[in-house]
This record gives structure tokens, C-alpha cells and sequence, in this order.
């Protein structure tokens, strides 16, 4: 697609879907979709955080691109066209969300965030019904020392919500990765009980921010743990501002 007359320097044009849009230069073709009202799924992305292209879930295929791509880390460019819901993305993004269910214990029904679960709404807009993956039932611990958080390993999908906020947003950085692939965890400390970290101000950001019943308050019965984070954006925004200054 040949540039528009007129259009201003870090303004460029681009197809999603057959709609012609405009974006900024510096948009990625997540944000830009949403603009339009197109939905991309995610489970990692979340505004507000930095964004890591980690779930997959935002796959879209860009003509002339090999493979698909994530749409929340591809930046825009000039007579781009981009499809976001082909028979192959949908078919990778329903066996990505079985593969989630199958790496840990999500047992919905006795979950704190039954109902309130951005994994299992994904499940509901897929139309699964049920998982086609043998379940690797792995041996998960629940780390509830501080006094009033709980992480429950069983149903973390190493989404990193909560590593980012706390080091982007709160700048503690309690939290971070241990181990690989399936062995992967999210640990505090030096893989050390939660309340033993020094740095953790109790803020409750990284509970707000997890999609699932990983993290959250104690006291909570099954179908209660509602997440809260709308102040992301304005917190980042502000530390943004902080860091020009």
C-alpha cells in the first residue's frame, strides 16, 4: 500500500482484517486493533505493564511475515495487513489454552476465582468443553506464610503479571522466575517463603494483576477472588512521568 498524501511523519496505514486503519509508528498492532474493536485474546498482556509476548494467545498472521507473530510486541509499519482470526489461529490459540489447563491443577469449581478466572473465560469464548492433553498433574505448594496473601502454584500460568508490576510499577521486584519450561516457577526472594522477603510492602499489586487464582487474599472461598486493576495505566503514567523529570 503506497503512503497517503499528507499524512504527518510517525503516522502510518495498515490493514487488520480488510479495515483500513492509522496508527502511530510506535503503536503495536495489539493496541491499534483494539482501537478498532477488533478482538485479539491475551493473558499476559495487560495495560499498565510492559508488554512480553509470553502466553501466545495474540497470534496474528502478517502478510508476508514467515510463522505467526504476537500483536502485542509487533510494532506497525507501513501498508501492513494483518489477519487476527484465521482456522490456524484459532486452532493454535484453543490448543494453547488446553495446554494451560493441563500444565497445572485448575480445578474450577473449588477455586477462589471461579467466575472471576481470565483463563477460564478464554476456555468459555473457545467453546471448550473439555481438554483433548493428557494433564501432567504435577506436585504443587501453596505458599501462604504472609499474613494476608496466598500463592497457590496450581494455577499460575507464568503469565509474569506479577513480576512486572511489582518491579515496573511498585519497584520492589519481590517476585521473579525459577527454573525452566514445565519447572518454571514464580518465586520470592530467593525462592524463599513470601514473608521473609524484605522488600514486599504488602501492597497487594501483584494479587490484583494475576488472571487467575494463583495470588490471592486470604479469607477468600471458592468463586469470591475478584481482581482490581484499574489504576495501572494512571501508575504507570506517573511513573513514566517521573523518570522524564
Amino acid at each position: 500500500m503506497p503512503p497517503l498524501v499528507g499524512v504527518a511523519p510517525g503516522v502510518v496505514t495498515l490493514k487488520i482484517n480488510g479495515v483500513d486503519c492509522s496508527a502511530r509508528d510506535d503503536q503495536t498492532v495489539l493496541e491499534v486493533a483494539r482501537e478498532q474493536n477488533i478482538h485479539i485474546p491475551t493473558l499476559c498482556h495487560l495495560e499498565g505493564l510492559e508488554s512480553v509476548g509470553g502466553c501466545r494467545l495474540c497470534l496474528v498472521e502478517i502478510q508476508g511475515m514467515r510463522g505467526l507473530v504476537a500483536a502485542c510486541v509487533t510494532k506497525v509499519t507501513e501498508g501492513m495487513e494483518v489477519q487476527t482470526s484465521t482456522p490456524q489461529i484459532e486452532a493454535y490459540r484453543k490448543m494453547i489454552v488446553q495446554m494451560l489447563f493441563t500444565e497445572r491443577n485448575h480445578v474450577c469449581s473449588v477455586c477462589v476465582s471461579n467466575g472471576h478466572c481470565e483463563l477460564q473465560d478464554l476456555a468459555v469464548e473457545m467453546g471448550i468443553t473439555h481438554v483433548e492433553i493428557p494433564y501432567l498433574f504435577p506436585k504443587c505448594e501453596l505458599d501462604a506464610s504472609h499474613p494476608r496473601f496466598v500463592l497457590d502454584h496450581n494455577r499460575c500460568v507464568l503469565c509474569q503479571r506479577c513480576v512486572r508490576v511489582c518491579d515496573e510499577i511498585e519497584g520492589a521486584h519481590v517476585w521473579d522466575n525459577q527454573g525452566r519450561g514445565i519447572h518454571c516457577r514464580v518465586v520470592t526472594g530467593l525462592d524463599e517463603p513470601w514473608i521473609t522477603s524484605d522488600t514486599c510492602t504488602s501492597c497487594g499489586k501483584c494479587v490484583h494483576v494475576c488472571p487467575t487464582g494463583a495470588l490471592f487474599e486470604k479469607g477468600r472461598s471458592a468463586g469470591e477472588m475478584a481482581k482490581k486493576a484499574p489504576q495501572l495505566p494512571y501508575l504507570q503514567n506517573i511513573r513514566k512521568g517521573a523518570a522524564r523529570g
